[in-house]
């Protein structure tokens, strides 16, 4: 298996489509242009003013779907021809009011409704956050006793709607992940999390936890979820991610005075995220596990461990992930292998979608290995087809 397969990395796309993502990228190596962009358009919001205009054919168009869950068909169904299947993500962010939680809290279901019976879709996905009003979650993280009544009702809420989406899911026979959080909010999500495996899971995983491994504890967590499981009689479904907030939970840790919860530096937690692998797919038969990595070693490991288990490659136990836009020459060169690989696939109205797609720029500038990788495999498949 070769990631550096342009030929098949690149087989969905057009030259089109090739030349587009290699000016995008280009344009994400630069720090001052995408800070810029990132205060024109928080400042278009806060006016009013159109944006779709800019941000659709560039950032929109490389990382999300579309604006609803209909318009994601046509890519679902063209990565369903590459053995791809999908997770659409309903990515809006910001707002806290009761109907900014009410419309994800429909969305979802409405996810998955229409991931009932189809077997291109592989996961329904929501964000714990956009199911609770306001700081809720942290204040209870810290101390629950600090709540006051109306907090209480809210908490109460939060652990009903996840029961709901979690029952749904079950009722529908579909995947459904809960996504990791901050370490100020995630106690409580570990816990709703927990009760609702313990529902839920009796005989195949259909709700999956989320485990940041950048965090120092997650290891052991994840041995405690073995455990459990043996106690309470469930299958843990498990998604590895390696970790989102870095700069802020360090930044936190600092200004409050606990522990910094992040591994010292990428060796650690890449160690991490590679024993965690080894320790599911030592326990397989214990576990459903969900990979989402762009790290080639990461990825190269889990199919190793695949074969050397002996367990067949498309084993529906096991999936790999990434990023709609990104690493297709991980995604398109394992399934062409015949492991079980998705593509996370955003999809929201352009300005509700908007954070998520300056975040995502932001962390494509931070990361230059992944963005120089990037550009090198688009160049290189542009230059093999130019021939």
């Amino acid at each position: 298996m070769d990631f550096n397969d342009t030929k098949t990395a690149f087989s969905m796309k057009s030259m089109t489509d090739l030349r587009n993502a290699q000016m995008l990228f280009t344009a994400i190596q630069n720090p001052v242009l995408v800070k810029s962009l990132k205060y024109m358009t928080n400042l278009a919001l806060k006016v009013n003013l159109p944006v779709a205009w800019v941000v659709k054919p560039t950032l929109y168009r490389q990382f999300v779907g579309g604006e609803s869950l209909q318009e994601c068909e046509m890519i679902v169904d063209q990565l369903r021809t590459y053995n791809i299947k999908s997770v659409l993500d309903y990515s809006a962010e910001g707002g806290s009011a009761i109907e900014d939680v009410s419309r994800a809290f429909n969305e979802t279901m409405r996810s998955i409704e229409f991931a009932k019976g189809k077997s291109n879709i592989a996961y329904t996905v929501f964000k714990p956050t956009s199911m609770i009003i306001g700081s809720v979650l942290s204040k209870a993280t810290v101390d629950i006793n600090t709540l006051n009544e109306v907090e209480r009702a809210e908490l109460d809420n939060f652990k009903t709607r996840v029961t709901q989406l979690c029952q749904r899911a079950y009722d529908n026979d579909v995947r459904i992940l809960i996504d990791a959080e901050h370490y100020a909010t995630q106690g409580i999500i570990d816990t709703v999390a927990e009760t609702v495996m313990r529902k839920f899971n009796n005989k195949r995983a259909i709700v999956f936890q989320t485990l940041q491994m950048y965090r120092t504890d997650r290891l052991e967590y994840l041995k405690y979820l073995f455990n459990d499981s043996k106690e309470y009689n469930y299958i843990p479904g498990i998604k590895f991610v390696r970790g989102a907030y870095m700069d802020e939970e360090r930044a936190l840790a600092s200004r409050i005075g606990y522990p910094d919860p992040i591994h010292p530096d990428k060796y650690s937690t890449d160690k991490c995220y590679d024993s965690g692998l080894k320790f599911v797919m030592e326990n397989i038969e214990s576990f459903e596990l969900f990979s989402g990595t762009h790290n080639y070693q990461s990825n190269m490991l889990l199919a190793d461990l695949i074969d050397a288990k002996g367990l067949r490659r498309d084993d529906q136990r096991v999936f790999f992930s990434q990023l709609y836009g990104m690493s297709d020459n991980i995604s398109f060169n394992l399934a062409a292998e015949g492991f079980n690989v998705c593509k996370y696939i955003p999809y929201a109205p352009v300005r509700d979608v908007l954070p998520y797609l300056l975040r995502r720029a932001e962390e494509n500038t931070s990361m230059a290995g992944q963005t120089g990788r990037e550009l090198q495999l688009i160049r290189e498949e542009i230059a093999r087809r130019r021939g």
